[in-house]
């Protein structure tokens, strides 16, 4: 199968391009760069430096190149930048993403599979979440997620374009090659391992008075190569869906750390801050239906080989990329 990635050069879309073309496809990467690395792209994969906003350059790259199916990563990701500046969250997945759509519809191409997320859920309802959970998300990167899953519905209806969207819940690890370096990092393993690493003083902890067992907020931790298999189950599916992508185990931010320190050897210093408005105490994913429906499940599931992957990329490349 010939696959166009967008985003291909980012934190996950990396190991997913490096585990489709292990799988024996064919790959072209389309990237911006403004959050990817070059360097991070396999070098089996074919490269195009373009942006989707721009369509006819998008439309150029598809009609050229034209793919059997796209995964699409490009777009934007950060919950707090979103709430400073929505119009580059709207501006980026959904008119951006709605330019891929087009290109794909007008040559011809009728299966792509979305990089969604469980902050459409906002707060949810129960946990672990499934499927029917409400989707109420509270933050504008959640929203924009949650409007590209509603125009796929309506690109489906419209033009028959089969889609499947996967929510992610925290996608965490390495592969031997790829790992995490992102602009502005957020997610906990990589910065409680910078501490370890000797580039920050310690980690902070945003609350410890949930009504969880040790008072921190507990959450799914996917490994990249078992989201990658994700998407690589779903390339073969004719029917649209929407899946949730996480293991059905939740682990707290104390539980993350020390199993850090364990994996590392560092004491990892830790300071206690007040909690943040919007987090919610658990984000637990019910994999019931991708397991069922895609004969999905995780092979990397234990939070040691989690961030032991992570630890060995990060001993390798301390300073992430180098472009």
């Amino acid at each position: 199968m010939k696959v166009f990635v967008t985003g291909g050069a980012g934190y996950i879309g990396s190991v997913c391009v490096e585990e489709v073309l292990n799988a024996g496809h064919e790959v072209c990467v389309f990237d911006n760069l403004s959050e990817g690395h070059r360097s991070a792209v396999d070098d089996r994969a074919k490269f195009v430096q373009g942006d989707l906003h721009r369509l006819d350059s998008v439309k150029e790259v598809v009609n050229s190149y034209k793919p059997d199916a796209a995964i699409h990563f490009a777009g934007k990701a950060l919950v707090g930048e979103s709430m400073a500046n929505p119009y580059l969250y709207y501006q980026t997945n959904v008119y951006g993403g709605t330019n891929l759509l087009e290109a794909l519809v007008q040559y011809g191409c009728k299966r792509i599979v979305f990089s969604s997320t469980c902050a459409t859920y906002g707060v949810p309802l129960n946990v672990p979440i499934d499927e029917s959970n409400p989707q109420h998300p509270i933050n504008p990167y959640g929203h924009s997620k949650l409007a590209f899953e509603q125009i796929l519905r309506w690109y489906q209806k419209v033009h028959g374009l089969a889609f499947t969207a996967l929510r992610y819940f925290n996608a965490a690890g390495a592969s031997v090659k790829f790992g995490e370096h992102h602009r502005i990092e957020t997610h906990l393993i990589p910065n409680v391992l910078k501490v370890a690493l000797g580039q920050m003083e310690k980690v902070f902890i945003f609350g410890d008075q949930y009504d969880t067992p040790d008072g921190t907020c507990i959450r799914d931790y996917i490994h990249l190569i078992d989201l990658a298999s994700a998407h690589i189950a779903a390339l073969d599916q004719t029917e649209s869906g929407h899946f949730n992508v996480g293991t059905g185990n939740g682990y707290s931010v104390m539980e993350v750390i020390e199993m850090c320190r364990e994996v590392t050897g560092h004491a990892i210093p830790a300071e206690m801050m007040p909690a943040r408005e919007g987090d919610p105490p658990r984000l637990v994913a019910d994999p019931r239906k991708i397991k069922n429906e895609l004969h999905w499940s995780p092979k990397h599931a234990g939070l040691k080989e989690i961030v032991t992957s992570a630890w060995n990329w990060h001993k390798l490349n301390p300073e992430g990329y180098k472009d």
